[in-house]
C-alpha cells in the first residue's frame, strides 16, 4: 500500500514537472505584428512604417541600454536580478495592500511575470496571476535575465500607440535608446506603470514627480554621480511625439514589412544626396520639371549607398509618391555606351571606326540627330561622346537588334519584356523602357568587371570597356532624353562610384528643352563632388588584355595596304576580325557619295577622289533602299509629294530621273526632285551624262 502511494506521488510529481516544463509556449509573442524598421549600413535609423495594428512597435532587440535597465529594475522590480521569476514577499505585500484599500492598488508582479502577461493579453484576475507566476518561473529557466529584460523592453506599452523602448525613444526623444540621458531613461522607465493614464501629453506633474523620485533612488543607490543627478532633474519632459526620421522614404517601401532591415545605404551620403537632389529638383520645378531621382552605387561592393526615389516628397504635386528610380521610363540615349562597348567586344567596330551619319528611312523609322544635322561619317567614339542618333542606329543595325536585346536583359534590364522585333532599331533611341536602379546597376557592373571586383556579365572585354570609359570622358551629350522631352538621364562612373540621375515628370508630361545635359547631368556632377575623393580615373588595360594592330588613322578601320597614315594601337582581341579600311582602295581617302556629300561641309581638308571614274560617283540620300514612305495629304485631300535627293561627286553633273522606267525630271548642281508616286512598290533610277546609273527601290503606303 505504501509503495502504491509512493508511485502515485512520484507519477503525480512527474506529471506536474512535465506540465511545468511544457507550460510555456515556444514563441511568447507569436502573432505579434511589428513596425517596418529600416536602418543604414551603420545601424542608424533611416525610417519606419507603423505596424499593421496601428502601433509603433519596433521589432525586438536582444539588448537593453544599461541606463534604462538600471532605472527599470529600480522602479519596477528591485529583486529582479536574483528572484526565480516570482517574489513571494512582493505578492503577499500586494495582497495585503489591496485588502486594506478594498481595491487593487498593487500587483506585486515581477518583470518576468509582466513579460508573461504582455505576451498573453489576458484580463488581470487572481487566476491569471497564478498562471503568470508559474510560467514566469519556467521563463527564468529558458532565458537569461538580460534576455527577459529585453523582451519586456520590446513589448511594454509607453502611452498612446507607442509600444517598446526603441519606438518610445524615437517618438519621445528623437534618438535611439542607447543614447538616452539619465533623465530620459528614467522617464521611459516609469511610463509602462500606467501608460493609459500617464504619458508625456498629459498628467505631466505626476509623471515628473515619479521620474524625479526614481532619479533620487538611482542616485542614492550609487548608480549615478551627483552632477549627473542634478543635470537629470533639470531635464524637461518631452512634448508631443516626434516624427520618425524619413530618409530614403521610397527605398523603405521596397523593404520587407514588419521586420528590421539593415541596408547598404550610408546615412551621411544619403543625407547629402537627398539635400542636393531636393534643391536642384525644386529649381527645375519652376520650369515644369517636377520630379527627379538619383542613385549612388559603390563599385567595390556593387551596393546602393544612396537612393532618392523621387525628390522633395514634401512638395505637393501629382505623382510625388511615385518611386521613379524603380519605375520603367523611356531610356532615351542612355543605352548607347552599352551598344558601343558590345560592338567593340564583338569586333564589329574599332574604337574610332567611321560610322555613317546620313539620312536613313527604315520602314518609316527615320532617325534624326538632336541638332537635325548630318555629318556624313563620324568616328564611333566621337559619335558616342556627342550622343549622335543616326550613327547609333546604323551601328545597332550592324550589331543586330535581337543580340542587343538579349545583352540588355543579361545586364539586368527586366523591363524589356517584349520580343526584340517589337522595339526594332528604335531600341537605341528610347524605344524601350528602363529603370534608373537597373540601368545604374548595369553601368556599375561594367566598372566592377573592368576593375576585377566581379567576373561580370555581357560586357567583359577590358579593352572595349576602357574605350567606353574614355569616350564618356568627353562631356558633349546634349540629348540623353526620350521622345517628347519626357525623360532626361545621366549616368557617371569613376573607379569608386556609379551615379545615375533621372529628371522629368512622374506623370509623363514633356517639357520643351528638357535634356540630360541640362537637367540631369549637372546634378550628377554635383553628386560626384559630394562623395569621398578616390582614384581620379581608371587604370589603362594591360597589353595582354587585347591585341596590337595597325589601324588606319582617317577611317579607324584595320589598316589596309593602301592606307598611308596608320598607328599601332591596342584593340579588343575580336577586333582583329573586323573589316579592313574600305576607303583607301586607291591610296586616297574617299567616302561613298552620300557620306561625302554631308562630310565635306564639316571637313574642309577633305579632297575626295581625284579620279572619279574609279569610284562610285553617285548615291541616293533619300529614300533609303527598301524603305516605306508615308506621303502627307494636301488640304484638298490629294496625296502630297516627297523630295528625293541624290549625291554626285561632280558638281556640274546632269542627272536624268526615271520613276518605274518613265522619265520624270532632270537636275543639275543640286540633285533634288519632288515626286508624287502612288501607293505600292516603285523603282527610281538615275542616269548621269557619263552613263553612270544608280537605282533605289521603295514603297508608298496606302
Amino acid at each position: 500500500m505504501y509503495l502504491n502511494k509512493k508511485r502515485i506521488l512520484l507519477a503525480l510529481a512527474a506529471g506536474l514537472f512535465t506540465a511545468w516544463l511544457l507550460c510555456l509556449p515556444r514563441e511568447l509573442f507569436r502573432g505579434t505584428v511589428y513596425s517596418t524598421v529600416v536602418e543604414s549600413a551603420e545601424g542608424e535609423l533611416l525610417g519606419a512604417r507603423i505596424a499593421e495594428d496601428g502601433q509603433w512597435r519596433f521589432p525586438p532587440c536582444d539588448t537593453v541600454p544599461e541606463r534604462f535597465a538600471q532605472a527599470l529594475v529600480q522602479f519596477e522590480d528591485r529583486t529582479f536580478w536574483w528572484h526565480p521569476g516570482v517574489n513571494p514577499a512582493a505578492l503577499v505585500r500586494a495582497a495585503w495592500e489591496n485588502i486594506r484599500a478594498g481595491h487593487v492598488v498593487s500587483g506585486g508582479s515581477t518583470l518576468t511575470m509582466q513579460v508573461i502577461r504582455l505576451s498573453r493579453g489576458k484580463e488581470r484576475t487572481l487566476w491569471q496571476k497564478m498562471i503568470e507566476a508559474v510560467q514566469a518561473t519556467r521563463l527564468e529557466l529558458r532565458l537569461s535575465k538580460r534576455e527577459i529584460l529585453a523582451l519586456y523592453a520590446s513589448h511594454a506599452p509607453f502611452g498612446g500607440n507607442v509600444v517598446g523602448l526603441e519606438a518610445a525613444a524615437w517618438r519621445y526623444f528623437g534618438r535611439p535608446a542607447d543614447e538616452l540621458s539619465w533623465g530620459e531613461a528614467a522617464t521611459l522607465a516609469v511610463l509602462p506603470n500606467a501608460p493609459s493614464s500617464m504619458h508625456p501629453g498629459k498628467n505631466r506633474e505626476q509623471l515628473l514627480a515619479k521620474r524625479n523620485r526614481l532619479l533620487e533612488r538611482l542616485y542614492q543607490k550609487g548608480r549615478m554621480s551627483r552632477e549627473s543627478y542634478e543635470a537629470a532633474l533639470d531635464e524637461p519632459l518631452p512634448d508631443a511625439p516626434l516624427p520618425l526620421p524619413g530618409w530614403a522614404s521610397h527605398y523603405i517601401e521596397h523593404c520587407p514589412k514588419g521586420v528590421r532591415t539593415r541596408t547598404s545605404l550610408q546615412l551621411g551620403i544619403q543625407r547629402a544626396v537627398e539635400a542636393t537632389v531636393n534643391l536642384r529638383s525644386d529649381d527645375l520645378a519652376r520650369e515644369g520639371v517636377a520630379d527627379m531621382a538619383a542613385i549612388v552605387m559603390d563599385n567595390a561592393s556593387g551596393e546602393i549607398i544612396a537612393y532618392v526615389g523621387n525628390a522633395s516628397p514634401g512638395r505637393e504635386r501629382p505623382g510625388m509618391q511615385v518611386d521613379i528610380a524603380a519605375s520603367p521610363r523611356s531610356t532615351g540615349s542612355i543605352l548607347k555606351p552599352l551598344l558601343y562597348g558590345a560592338a567593340l567586344q564583338e569586333g564589329i567596330i574599332l574604337p574610332r571606326t567611321l560610322l555613317p551619319d546620313v539620312p536613313v528611312n527604315l520602314g518609316g523609322f527615320a532617325p534624326q540627330n538632336f541638332d537635325h544635322q548630318f555629318y556624313g561619317a563620324v568616328p564611333a567614339s566621337e559619335a558616342l561622346a556627342r550622343s549622335l542618333n543616326v550613327p547609333a542606329v546604323y551601328l545597332l543595325r550592324q550589331y543586330g537588334v535581337p543580340k542587343f536585346h538579349a545583352l540588355l536583359q543579361e545586364l539586368g534590364l527586366s523591363t524589356l519584356t517584349s520580343e526584340a522585333y517589337h522595339y526594332g532599331l528604335s531600341l537605341i533611341l528610347g524605344g524601350g523602357e528602363g529603370r534608373l536602379d537597373q540601368i545604374t546597376a548595369a553601368y556599375c557592373g561594367l566598372v566592377r568587371s573592368y576593375l576585377g571586383h566581379t567576373e561580370g556579365e555581357g560586357l567583359t572585354d577590358k579593352v572595349a570597356l576602357w574605350n567606353v570609359f574614355e569616350a564618356l570622358k568627353e562631356v558633349n551629350r546634349p540629348d540623353d532624353t526620350s521622345y517628347g522631352f519626357r525623360d532626361a538621364w545621366a549616368v557617371g562612373m569613376t573607379p569608386d562610384y556609379t551615379i545615375g540621375v533621372w529628371a522629368g515628370n512622374a506623370q509623363g508630361q514633356g517639357v520643351p528643352g528638357l535634356t540630360g545635359a541640362r537637367a540631369a547631368g549637372p546634378v550628377m556632377f554635383e553628386l560626384l563632388n559630394l562623395l569621398p575623393a578616390g582614384d581620379d580615373w581608371f587604370p589603362e588595360p594591360e597589353a595582354t588584355a587585347g591585341s596590337w594592330a595597325s589601324v588606319c588613322v582617317p577611317s579607324g578601320h584595320l589598316a589596309g595596304p593602301d592606307c598611308p597614315e596608320t598607328e599601332y594601337t591596342l584593340i579588343p582581341k575580336a577586333g582583329l576580325e573586323s573589316e579592313p579600311c574600305p576607303y583607301h582602295s586607291t591610296g586616297e581617302f574617299v567616302l561613298p557619295p552620300a557620306m561625302e556629300w554631308f562630310y565635306k561641309p564639316h571637313h574642309p581638308e577633305y579632297t575626295g577622289a581625284k579620279k572619279a571614274a574609279s569610284q562610285q560617283v553617285m548615291e541616293f540620300i533619300y529614300p533609303s533602299p527598301g524603305s516605306t514612305l508615308n506621303l502627307p495629304r494636301q488640304l484638298d485631300g490629294t496625296p502630297g509629294g516627297a523630295v528625293f535627293r541624290l549625291a554626285h561627286r561632280q558638281k556640274d553633273a546632269v542627272i536624268w530621273w526615271h520613276l518605274d522606267q518613265t522619265l520624270v525630271g532632270e537636275t543639275k548642281f543640286i540633285h533634288e526632285l519632288r515626286l508624287t508616286p502612288g501607293p505600292g512598290r516603285h523603282i527610281l533610277t538615275v542616269v548621269d551624262s557619263d552613263g553612270n546609273t544608280a537605282a533605289v527601290s521603295f514603297s508608298v503606303s496606302e
